[in-house]
């Protein structure tokens, strides 16, 4: 399991201390999604330790902080785990701001359960009922006579619109508990029986406690892991996604030098190294064609 590198307390020193270097070092501001956080505060590492004239700062908030950063100009790049919202596009454009998305990563979007737990898949249709609240209790889909307990996502994340959006089809049972980050969905249902969230898998790759479960597309399609980097980049892992920047217009100078590292060789060694998938070739393509990357 990973936890974040550092702590607020830390991450907010380090904005003060950036700050005071502002007068010899180039600042770049990065806010947005907890799932990206821990991936690109490693690649902001690696870029400063090769590029001694550069200073990131990197936070979190949830993808739709990113976002209204970044239309508030407040922010050099928007991590967002989910696509902008049209009525977001337009808000921006209204302020001056042109959006720009960049795919850096891919991510199977895992269902986890507690390692006590004795079922193994699930369909779409079983996760989307479960998290409705329409599935009360795990022997419903094959498991112990027990309740479900659910976690998720707060609504600022773009993990839990994504989710939501896609698995869901419709409304989050009032009883899910929602909360602040990856981390701490991994450890509830590590803790819990009975529970049953949803992560980044860079999240769960090598988490201990929990079962990562196998999601069809439907009743009698087959079943595909978050964990196969073939199935994410296929397809064929039906809750797979790509991981956004945004940014205000063509990116320039250092900010288009760092996203060029993120996209690079040693960049996408690093999203592996963190547990997520170098993007395909579509998406390569898509950058080159969205922002001449």
């Amino acid at each position: 399991m990973k936890k974040y590198r550092k702590s607020i307390a830390m991450a907010t020193l380090a904005l003060f201390a950036f700050s005071g270097m502002a007068g010899a070092r180039e600042m770049i501001q990065i806010k947005g999604s907890d799932t990206l956080i821990n991936l690109v505060q490693k690649l902001a590492e690696e870029y400063m330790e090769q590029k001694s004239g550069v200073a990131i700062a990197v936070t979190g908030g949830g993808s739709g902080t990113g976002i209204a950063a970044l239309m508030n100009k407040k922010t050099d790049i928007a991590n967002a785990s989910r696509l902008m919202k049209p009525k977001e596009v337009t808000r921006a454009m209204d302020r001056g701001i042109t959006p720009k998305r960049v795919v850096i990563a891919m991510d199977g979007l895992s269902v986890i359960v507690n390692g006590s737990n004795t079922v193994e898949g699930l369909t779409m249709d079983q996760i989307g009922k479960i998290f409705r609240g329409e599935v009360t209790n795990w022997s419903e889909v094959g498991g112990e006579d027990l309740p479900i307990t659910l976690y998720g996502r707060q609504s600022n994340s773009g993990t839990f619109v994504f989710f939501r959006d896609v698995v869901l089809k419709g409304d989050y049972a009032s009883a899910m508990r929602r909360m602040n980050g990856n981390s701490q969905i991994v450890e509830a249902v590590k803790a819990d029986k009975t529970g049953i969230g949803y992560v980044g898998v860079g999240y769960v790759k090598n988490a201990k406690g929990v079962n990562v479960l196998k999601v069809a597309a439907y009743a009698g399609a087959p079943y595909a892991s978050p964990l196969d980097s073939q199935d994410v980049k296929s397809g064929k892992y039906p809750i797979a996604r790509p991981l956004n920047q945004y940014l205000n217009g063509a990116p320039e100078g250092k900010v288009r030098d760092f996203i060029l590292f993120e996209l690079s060789p040693e960049g996408q060694r690093t999203v592996e190294e963190e547990g997520f998938f170098p993007i395909p070739k579509e998406y390569i393509e898509f950058n080159k064609k969205s922002v001449g990357l």
